[in-house]
């Protein structure tokens, strides 16, 4: 013979009915419910907008620093550097220079392409109109794959132009659109550093990558800018990898390459530094990774703020209604029977307000990823943390009112007016 599992039966039957009266509660005092649950409205709803915007940004950064350094290595004097006594011994070091260029392109053999660069911010003139803080670029042949540089009108820098150090010039839209903005820029001249330069192309708009903008250049052949600005400056050397080449492998090959081009001696650290797109992204992650964890920590804390809210009206529930308990006590209910009822109103509070914080956090995600271009996504762990924090909170503050109502002495609530 089966036995018949009444008791868990009779839990859920006990449990529809404190969710029903719960419910009903709530329902008979709708302004009291609407505001006790705003704290987890907006808490809920700020922690899902916020981490919906950190991931975009995240995510947006991330391709952008990604994109421009793909398949790419950078070698240079200083490297990523991030405290004093770093930057001392690297102003220690030699200049980078031709020589060095040179080396690799002609003894690489993982390499589809080495370019040097160098660069300065100054001043661009068209008549009348002045631009500051342009970047001067000045390049060898290649610059565009090595770049992403694309070309929008006119044509690229070509051999020609390198070979003979010619004062001609390709500039990024956000100085075609300063200096031009009713005139076709190619044919026409810039003026930079004192230098008559002429335009013969301008570059596809790149937008900003870490609050730098990617469109306000001019790029010139090195020749020309090492003679606006002299040879001293110590050169980038950008390489690329051959087809299948992983960037390791390429890092590995350039550094013995360049060891033994500048004599290193056996056993002593590099004099040059080398990097690729992954060093600055782990960079950002590590500056950003503490703001963004302290950010989402401190709008959490409103949660805990909308719990104090839910405990409070809680307690007015239970002075409201000690004649009720004293008669649900009288007939024989049980405290725990109490203890649920009370602890359900608290839930269903808390889930209530976490349910249409979530609902206004996506809103808020997706008018983001409209109007914006931060491709901001909603994270399903998010929401789940958040629906489960704001049930945890509802429990823990419930646990207090719900106790003090479950201890009434049942002769005391039924004389209570």
């Amino acid at each position: 013979m089966t036995a018949v599992r009444r008791p868990r039966r009779d839990a859920l039957v006990a449990l529809a009915e404190n969710l029903s009266i719960a419910v009903g509660a709530l329902r008979a005092h709708k302004l009291r419910t609407v505001l006790t649950v705003i704290g987890n409205v907006v808490a809920v709803m700020s922690v899902i907008a916020v981490v919906s915007i950190i991931d975009g940004v995240n995510k947006y950064v991330s391709e952008r620093i990604l994109d421009q350094g793909l398949g790419v290595i950078y070698i240079d004097k200083f490297g990523l550097i991030t405290d004093d006594d770093a930057f001392r011994e690297a102003s220690r070091r030699r200049d980078l220079t031709a020589f060095e260029a040179d080396a690799l392109a002609s003894r690489m053999r993982l390499a589809d392409r080495v370019v040097a660069q160098a660069e300065a911010n100054k001043s661009v003139r068209h008549r009348g109109t002045e631009l500051k803080n342009v970047r001067i670029l000045g390049t060898t042949e290649g610059y565009p794959s090595v770049g992403k540089y694309e070309t929008d009108q006119g044509r690229e820098l070509e051999e020609m132009d390198f070979d003979r150090r010619r004062p001609v010039c390709v500039i990024g839209s956000e100085v075609a659109e300063a200096l031009f903005p009713r005139l076709d820029p190619i044919g026409q001249s810039i003026k930079v550093s004192g230098y008559e330069l002429l335009v013969v192309g301008t570059l596809a708009a790149r937008g900003n990558v870490l609050g730098q903008s990617q469109d306000n250049l001019v790029v010139v052949p090195l020749g020309q800018f090492q003679k606006m600005y002299g040879g001293h400056r110590s050169l980038t050397l950008i390489v690329s990898a051959a087809s299948g080449v992983t960037l390791d492998r390429l890092e590995d090959e350039a550094r013995v390459v360049l060891r033994s081009a500048r004599h290193v001696p056996l056993g002593a650290p590099d004099d040059f530094a080398i990097s690729t797109a992954e060093t600055y992204l782990a960079l950002y992650q590590t500056l950003t990774g503490g703001i963004f964890a302290g950010t989402i920590g401190l709008v959490a804390i409103s949660l805990v703020v909308g719990g104090i809210v839910i405990m409070n009206i809680m307690l007015v529930a239970v002075t409201e209604r000690t004649r009720e308990i004293g008669i649900r006590k009288a007939v024989g209910a049980r405290r725990s029977d109490l203890v649920s009822q009370f602890l359900s109103e608290a839930v269903v509070l808390a889930l209530f307000g976490g349910a249409l914080g979530v609902v206004a956090g996506v809103a808020i995600a997706l008018l983001i990823r409209t109007i914006t271009p931060l491709p901001a996504t909603i994270q399903p762990w998010s929401v789940a943390i958040s629906l489960g924090v704001a049930s945890a909170v509802g429990l823990f503050f419930g646990v207090y009112p719900a106790t003090r109502a479950a201890r009434l002495d049942p002769i005391v609530a039924l004389r209570h007016e």
